[in-house]
């Protein structure tokens, strides 16, 4: 298996190891220039942050299928670019926790992450739980109740929360003891969950996970009729010492409760047939909505959403310019191409799951997916690279693609590939993050092309002047000549055999 893989792999290179100049041609055809034309509408306060479902999704949408149109482009879905996206959104209803005689509302002293309906006032008795470490957990029987955790802002809240609810915990409460991080943290939850979680599954409320509470500190203080030092040092506390052990448990009283309504999107689909191998299809996806505005404050209160991913989604749309350029001269690719801009990216990934479990093309003649996902800035790790761009996945599964991707790289654009975020172990896990993860789920290769986490990212600064075109034209043209690649040579990309 070696062996063959390595041979593979060296008639790859050799292959792609000298320019082909109808390559280039069209590849020249993706300038700073175009770019910043489409996404200076893509990302205008006019589309209002393109949240998914909104006005200014659907106006995005229009934009990118008149686009494909004037190209030329095929419309897939019985002639349409749309597929459409039907969506179910789960709005907050009435929402509190009660500790003694205090009433503590939704968004304002408590913050419930979750979806589920508690069919009414629910009481539950509830023990304090520390920071949430295994030791802590140890010391103490959660078995049907509701465990306090006690998380700073440099902390995540999923590793306690995962052993409380191996333990059997029912409910959990989180809260930071800093009040003013908990303030920041009901605008950042106001922001993205007031509107309602967003599923392709109409939700059974009462069979939802039961999600958890995030609680001023003063709501914890309330509940244990104590003080946030107390708590504090009851949490260090040495775990032999059983301090949580000997704290008296509370009782908590609650309401969840969940609207469910329906709202429907669409992805935007443009279709380029391919010559002697049309059947196998080569995917390019993006996702072209964004996070909308701000529901309240002073000052700039839209996500243009410039980078993510505006900057995907011109480039998806530049790379279908130079294609059907290059097919109208009589240079179209063998394969043919698909060149989608998803909807729901996120809020979940929905768009490409959707179009994962209804394929407009047999996912079986899918060769590849190429997705690209915020490619227009720096992060400060390359605050003074050269140009650059994070690749992941190219290698999760297929070899060939892979060393085509490297190799088509080092021959055209030489940039620094940055695999940093290609573990799969990596604590920001990247690799699930984004659309192509979709179609990896379907054992269909993949490569998403990344440029970092800036400090604009999910916020309104995220604007077109922030771009560095330059920089957005030459990782779209990588991505540009990896697909010529990909589509035009005599063998398809396979996933290795496992």
């Amino acid at each position: 298996m070696k062996l063959r893989l390595l041979t593979v792999a060296c008639a790859i290179a050799m292959q792609v190891q000298a320019q082909d100049p109808i390559a280039q041609k069209y590849g020249d055809l993706i300038t700073p220039t175009d770019l910043k034309e489409n996404l200076t509408i893509l990302a205008s306060d006019a589309l209002e942050g393109r949240e998914t479902g909104k006005r200014g999704q659907k106006m995005a949408a229009a934009f990118i299928a008149a686009h494909f149109q004037e190209l030329g482009l095929a419309g897939p879905v019985d002639g349409s670019y749309y597929q459409g996206v039907e969506l179910y959104t789960s709005i907050p209803g009435e929402i509190y926790v009660k500790a003694g005689t205090n009433k503590y509302i939704n968004f304002e002293d408590v913050a419930y992450y979750g979806n589920a309906d508690s069919g009414g006032e629910a009481s539950i008795s509830a023990v304090y739980a520390g920071r949430g470490r295994q030791e802590d957990f140890d010391q103490l029987d959660v078995k049907d109740k509701a465990v306090v955790i006690m998380v700073k802002s440099d902390e995540n809240f999923r590793g306690p929360l995962k052993i409380a609810r191996e333990k059997g915990a029912k409910m959990a409460f989180v809260f930071n003891p800093d009040a003013e991080e908990f303030k920041k943290l009901v605008v950042q939850f106001k922001g993205f969950l007031s509107g309602g979680s967003l599923s392709l599954k109409k939700p059974d409320a009462s069979a939802q996970n039961p999600g958890v509470f995030f609680t001023a500190p003063a709501v914890a203080e309330k509940l244990f009729n104590s003080t946030i030092e107390k708590l504090t040092k009851a949490a260090d506390e040495d775990p032999k010492k059983g301090a949580l052990k000997k704290m008296k448990p509370a009782t908590i009283t609650y309401k969840t409760s969940m609207e469910v309504k329906v709202l429907k999107s669409e992805n935007v689909l443009g279709y380029l047939e391919g010559s002697d191998k049309k059947d196998e299809v080569l995917v390019i996806t993006s996702h072209y909505d964004h996070i909308g505005m701000k529901p309240s404050g002073e000052g700039d209160l839209i996500n243009n959403g410039a980078d993510d991913d505006g900057s995907g989604t011109v480039s998806v749309l530049q790379l279908a310019k130079a294609f059907a350029q290059a097919k109208k001269e009589g240079k179209g690719p063998r394969r043919s191409i698909l060149f989608m801009t998803v909807t729901g990216e996120e809020k979940g990934l929905l768009g490409s799951e959707y179009y994962s479990e209804h394929p407009i093309f047999p996912l079986d003649k899918t060769v590849v997916d190429l997705n690209i996902d915020m490619v227009g800035r720096r992060d400060p790790q390359h605050k003074d690279s050269a140009p650059y761009v994070y690749v992941i996945g190219s290698d999760k599964l297929s070899t060939e693609l892979h060393t085509l991707s490297e190799s088509v790289n080092k021959t055209y654009t030489n940039l620094v590939f940055d695999y940093t975020y290609n573990d799969q172990n990596h604590p920001d896990r990247l690799y699930y993050r984004s659309d192509h993860w979709n179609f990896a789920k379907k054992n269909i290769p993949i490569i998403f092309y990344f440029d970092g986490i800036h400090e604009d990212y999910h916020q309104p600064s995220d604007e077109v002047d922030k771009i560095e075109f330059d920089h957005l034209a030459k990782r779209a043209q990588c991505v540009f000549f990896t697909a010529w690649e990909i589509a035009n040579r005599e063998a398809r990309i396979m996933p290795d055999k496992r």
